[in-house]
Protein backbone atom coordinates (compact mmCIF):
# COMPACT_ATOMS: atom_id res chain seq x y z
CA UNK A 1 0.00 0.00 0.00
CA UNK A 2 1.40 3.25 -1.04
CA UNK A 3 1.73 6.37 1.32
CA UNK A 4 -1.53 8.32 2.21
CA UNK A 5 -1.68 12.14 3.69
CA UNK A 6 -4.80 13.12 5.61
CA UNK A 7 -6.02 16.75 5.95
CA UNK A 8 -9.04 17.35 7.93
CA UNK A 9 -10.92 20.22 9.46
CA UNK A 10 -11.89 18.28 12.47
CA UNK A 11 -15.46 17.01 11.50
CA UNK A 12 -14.17 15.31 7.95
CA UNK A 13 -10.73 13.77 7.01
CA UNK A 14 -9.82 14.13 3.26
CA UNK A 15 -7.26 11.11 2.51
CA UNK A 16 -5.38 11.73 -0.57
CA UNK A 17 -3.34 8.56 -2.34
CA UNK A 18 -0.80 10.86 -4.54
CA UNK A 19 0.12 7.03 -6.60
CA UNK A 20 -3.68 6.68 -7.47
CA UNK A 21 -4.00 9.91 -8.85
CA UNK A 22 -4.72 10.01 -12.57
CA UNK A 23 -4.13 14.35 -12.31
CA UNK A 24 -7.83 14.76 -13.68
CA UNK A 25 -7.79 18.21 -12.55
CA UNK A 26 -11.72 18.02 -11.32
CA UNK A 27 -10.90 18.47 -8.43
CA UNK A 28 -9.22 21.41 -9.01
CA UNK A 29 -11.83 22.78 -11.22
CA UNK A 30 -14.46 22.02 -8.72
CA UNK A 31 -13.01 23.86 -5.71
CA UNK A 32 -10.17 25.27 -6.43
CA UNK A 33 -9.13 27.81 -2.89
CA UNK A 34 -9.12 24.09 -1.52
CA UNK A 35 -7.29 22.00 -4.31
CA UNK A 36 -3.65 24.36 -5.45
CA UNK A 37 -1.92 21.66 -6.96
CA UNK A 38 1.52 24.25 -7.25
CA UNK A 39 1.18 25.04 -3.53
CA UNK A 40 2.08 23.30 -0.55
CA UNK A 41 -0.19 21.84 1.58
CA UNK A 42 -2.12 21.50 -1.49
CA UNK A 43 -5.29 21.11 -0.15
CA UNK A 44 -6.53 23.79 1.93
CA UNK A 45 -9.51 21.89 3.74
CA UNK A 46 -11.19 25.37 5.73
CA UNK A 47 -11.54 26.93 2.70
CA UNK A 48 -14.64 25.19 1.83
CA UNK A 49 -17.68 23.70 4.30
CA UNK A 50 -17.46 20.02 5.07
CA UNK A 51 -20.68 19.24 2.57
CA UNK A 52 -18.91 20.81 -0.34
CA UNK A 53 -15.60 18.79 0.68
CA UNK A 54 -17.57 15.66 0.48
CA UNK A 55 -19.44 16.19 -2.89
CA UNK A 56 -15.82 17.28 -4.20
CA UNK A 57 -14.18 14.22 -3.45
CA UNK A 58 -16.74 11.88 -4.65
CA UNK A 59 -16.31 13.09 -7.82
CA UNK A 60 -12.62 12.41 -7.71
CA UNK A 61 -12.52 9.53 -11.06
CA UNK A 62 -9.46 7.57 -9.53
CA UNK A 63 -10.38 7.22 -5.84
CA UNK A 64 -7.21 9.04 -4.86
CA UNK A 65 -9.22 11.30 -2.83
CA UNK A 66 -11.61 10.19 -0.18
CA UNK A 67 -12.70 11.06 2.94
CA UNK A 68 -14.13 9.58 6.52
CA UNK A 69 -16.48 11.51 9.24
CA UNK A 70 -14.24 11.76 11.95
CA UNK A 71 -16.85 10.91 14.25
CA UNK A 72 -17.24 7.53 12.82
CA UNK A 73 -15.05 5.23 14.32
CA UNK A 74 -14.52 2.62 11.25
CA UNK A 75 -12.97 5.48 9.31
CA UNK A 76 -14.57 4.66 6.14
CA UNK A 77 -16.69 6.54 4.02
CA UNK A 78 -20.27 5.66 2.48
CA UNK A 79 -20.49 2.74 -0.27
CA UNK A 80 -21.76 3.89 -3.28
CA UNK A 81 -24.32 2.30 -5.82
CA UNK A 82 -22.54 0.32 -8.62
CA UNK A 83 -22.45 2.72 -11.53
CA UNK A 84 -20.70 3.55 -14.57
CA UNK A 85 -19.67 6.23 -16.86
CA UNK A 86 -17.36 6.85 -19.49
CA UNK A 87 -15.31 10.27 -19.32
CA UNK A 88 -14.91 11.68 -22.80
CA UNK A 89 -11.47 10.55 -24.04
CA UNK A 90 -11.16 9.55 -20.93
CA UNK A 91 -11.61 6.19 -19.05
CA UNK A 92 -14.07 4.33 -17.89
CA UNK A 93 -15.25 5.11 -14.09
CA UNK A 94 -17.36 2.58 -12.23
CA UNK A 95 -18.72 3.60 -8.92
CA UNK A 96 -19.28 1.64 -5.82
CA UNK A 97 -17.52 -1.52 -4.08
CA UNK A 98 -15.75 -4.15 -7.09
CA UNK A 99 -13.87 -7.02 -6.57
CA UNK A 100 -11.09 -6.94 -9.65
CA UNK A 101 -9.67 -10.06 -10.66
CA UNK A 102 -6.51 -9.41 -12.62
CA UNK A 103 -5.06 -12.08 -15.25
CA UNK A 104 -3.10 -13.43 -13.24
CA UNK A 105 -5.83 -14.62 -11.22
CA UNK A 106 -4.76 -12.59 -7.70
CA UNK A 107 -7.96 -10.14 -6.92
CA UNK A 108 -8.42 -7.02 -4.88
CA UNK A 109 -11.39 -4.96 -3.60
CA UNK A 110 -11.90 -1.24 -4.96
CA UNK A 111 -13.87 0.63 -3.00
CA UNK A 112 -15.81 4.04 -3.77
CA UNK A 113 -14.34 5.16 -8.07
CA UNK A 114 -12.17 2.82 -10.00
CA UNK A 115 -10.62 4.31 -12.94
CA UNK A 116 -10.07 2.10 -15.64
CA UNK A 117 -7.59 2.43 -19.01
CA UNK A 118 -9.43 2.80 -21.92
CA UNK A 119 -6.71 4.23 -24.28
CA UNK A 120 -4.49 0.86 -23.99
CA UNK A 121 -1.45 2.58 -23.24
CA UNK A 122 -1.49 2.89 -19.30
CA UNK A 123 0.89 1.35 -16.94
CA UNK A 124 -1.12 0.45 -14.63
CA UNK A 125 -3.45 -1.54 -16.18
CA UNK A 126 -6.33 -2.51 -15.92
CA UNK A 127 -6.26 0.98 -13.98
CA UNK A 128 -6.14 4.31 -15.43
CA UNK A 129 -2.81 6.03 -14.95
CA UNK A 130 -3.51 9.42 -17.16
CA UNK A 131 -1.31 8.35 -19.85
CA UNK A 132 -4.28 8.74 -22.21
CA UNK A 133 -3.98 13.13 -22.19
CA UNK A 134 -0.37 12.23 -23.61
CA UNK A 135 -1.17 9.91 -26.12
CA UNK A 136 -3.89 12.36 -26.90
CA UNK A 137 -6.60 9.76 -27.00
CA UNK A 138 -10.19 10.31 -28.13
CA UNK A 139 -13.04 7.80 -27.78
Amino acid sequence: MGKTKEYTNGEVTIVWKPESCIHSGICIKGLPDVFRPKVRPWIRIDKAITEDLIKQVKQCPSGALSYYMNANDDKTSEVLETKIEVLENGPLLVYGTLKVIKKDGSSEIKNKTTAFCRCGSSNNKPYCDGTHVKSEFEG
